[in-house]
This record gives C-alpha cells, sequence and structure tokens, in this order.
C-alpha cells in the first residue's frame, strides 16, 4: 500500500512538473527555444503553431512552401492556447501561424456576430489588431464541436447541442482549460443553450486525452475538433449545433504585417487556394491515425500541388 502511494505520488508530482512546464515555460517551451526574431536575420519567418496535432500540420505546411520560395523560416511550433500565441505574435517571438477564422474574430472582437464564411472574415479583419492581418483565408474548415459517445447519444436521445439542457446538470463536461473561460466553451454553452454541467474537467485542445476521457467514462461530452479523425474511428456523435455557437472556421494565416512581401504572399495564398476540408482531414488522420511525421505530410502534400 506504501509502495502505491508513493508511485501515486511521484506520477502527481511529475504531472504536475508537466503542467507547469506547458503553461509557464521552460527550456522546453518554444518560446524560450532557438533565439527569437531579434537574434534572426531581418527576413526571417519565424513559424509558430498552437498546440495540437492539425495546427502543427500547418505550420509544417506553411514553413515548407516559404522555404520553396526562398524565404528564410524558423519554426517554433507546439506554443500552447491562442491567449499564448497571440501575445507572442504581437512581442515578435513568432511572426507567422495558422488560425481559425471564427474563434480569432472572437478573440479580438467580442461582440462579434457573423457566423456565415464571409461574414465572419470581413469582422475578423476589421478586429485585427494594426501590426496583424491575415492573408487569403482556405475552403478549409475546422470547427469546434460537442461530441458524446453513441451509447450515451442513444441513451438520451441527443442530435443537437441543445437536447443536453435537462441532463447537463447531471453531466461531466470536457475541454480544454480555456474552455471555461471561452466565450465559444461553458459561456456560450450556458448563454446561448442554457446549458449548467454538474462538473467541467480540464484536458487537451481535442487531442488525446480528451479522446480517452470520453471513451472510459470521465466525462459524458467533450470538445473536439470535427477534423479529428477520432470521431469517426471511435464512432462518436457530434452534436449538431443549432444556434451556431461555433461560427465559421476557416484555416488562415495570421501574420505580423510588418513581415509581409509579395513572395510571402503569394506562397501562403497558393496554399489557402489548394486546402478544402476533406483534404485536410486526410491529412490529419496520417499524422494521427498513421502516425507519419508533420514534416513528411506537409512535404508530400505541397510536392503533390507543385508548392514545394
Amino acid at each position: 500500500m506504501m509502495m502505491n502511494r508513493t508511485r501515486i505520488a511521484l506520477a502527481l508530482a511529475a504531472s504536475a512538473a508537466m503542467l507547469a512546464v506547458a503553461s509557464c515555460g521552460s527550456s522546453s517551451d518554444p518560446l524560450a527555444s532557438g533565439g527569437s526574431t531579434k537574434t534572426a536575420g531581418a527576413g526571417t519567418i519565424v513559424v509558430g503553431s498552437a498546440n495540437f496535432p492539425e495546427n502543427a500540420l500547418l505550420a509544417e505546411i506553411y514553413a515548407g512552401a516559404l522555404s520553396a520560395k526562398g524565404v528564410t523560416v524558423e519554426k517554433k511550433l507546439n506554443i500552447g492556447s491562442r491567449e499564448t500565441y497571440i501575445p507572442a505574435l504581437k512581442d515578435g517571438s513568432i511572426d507567422l501561424i495558422p488560425e481559425y477564422t471564427g474563434v480569432l474574430s472572437q478573440y479580438f472582437n467580442k461582440n462579434a456576430k457573423a457566423t456565415d464564411a464571409a461574414g465572419v472574415y470581413a469582422e475578423l479583419k476589421a478586429a485585427l489588431p494594426a501590426t496583424l492581418t491575415v492573408l487569403d483565408k482556405s475552403a478549409a474548415e475546422d470547427k469546434d464541436s460537442v461530441v458524446v459517445t453513441k451509447a450515451t447519444a442513444d441513451k438520451y436521445n441527443l442530435k443537437t447541442i441543445a437536447d443536453l439542457q435537462p441532463i447537463a446538470k447531471d453531466l461531466t463536461l470536457g475541454g480544454p482549460p480555456e474552455w471555461k473561460t471561452r466565450p465559444t466553451g461553458v459561456p456560450g454553452l450556458k448563454k446561448l443553450y442554457n446549458l449548467d454541467f454538474k462538473t467541467f474537467r480540464p484536458l487537451d485542445a481535442g487531442g488525446p486525452l480528451s479522446v480517452q476521457a470520453l471513451k472510459n467514462g470521465q466525462v459524458d461530452a467533450v470538445n473536439l475538433f470535427t477534423t479529428d479523425p477520432s470521431i469517426a474511428a471511435n464512432g462518436f456523435v457530434v452534436l449538431d449545433d443549432p444556434k451556431s455557437l461555433f461560427a465559421a472556421q476557416n484555416v488562415v494565416p495570421l501574420i505580423t504585417k510588418s513581415k509581409v512581401n509579395d513572395t510571402i504572399s503569394a506562397a501562403l495564398n497558393a496554399i489557402s487556394a489548394k486546402l478544402d476540408t476533406a483534404t485536410l482531414g486526410a491529412l490529419v488522420k496520417e499524422v494521427v491515425v498513421d502516425k507519419k511525421d508533420p514534416a513528411a505530410v506537409a512535404k508530400e502534400f505541397l510536392t503533390t500541388n507543385g508548392l514545394g
């Protein structure tokens, strides 16, 4: 018994240390490694990514396309959530990151209203700080979603998020830690759908912790991204969003305005022209399910489309 307690204590300590590294940064912090734009050449583009596989893959695609055009590129991948990497864009630690129009618009404009692709893109451009800009949006979309197991959907006859209202008080919701305060997370579910969950369990951004927690019953509903191959692989049910809590989420390059030139615009806009949702989903599957190296998957995509 004492040995079990010791092992549990050591595991908890290790987990806490990992969380501290993720939230506070350390020698493994992408923003603390490899210098910064201040030490890089003036023409260098520092490409960052959020801390989930799809975004890191998109960053590899952006980096590869720019390198193919002779641009000097530095990569700082898996930085963390939007609350971490937007300040990094503003202070010059990174110059470019793949983003999603709807949630980015809502980040900068708490009163964003549009839900369609064109309207969201227009609102986003109007809300950006003067130092940042977005280039062409792609047709590829990856939305947040509320997902349940098929057993849960069948038990409660769940088809939409609204159907959770009578039972939410008895359910545990899982999602990334920032979902507790984001307008597209717990507050939005309360505001639009009047959902008061029994508990919110902080997990990861649509990653393996979230998938495993739903599979083993630690949570009853969880936030996953709609392109996540784990949804189909596990027979999960994505609940419809009739009140459009999750607006259009087209993949778009977010970049420091002063770094933009014709070469960079052309390279990144060419990627957006080739990306649609089906293509993105297939690429993510190669990384997440087939366990292929993201840089290799990015290179294959660029080569196939004449971009790298």
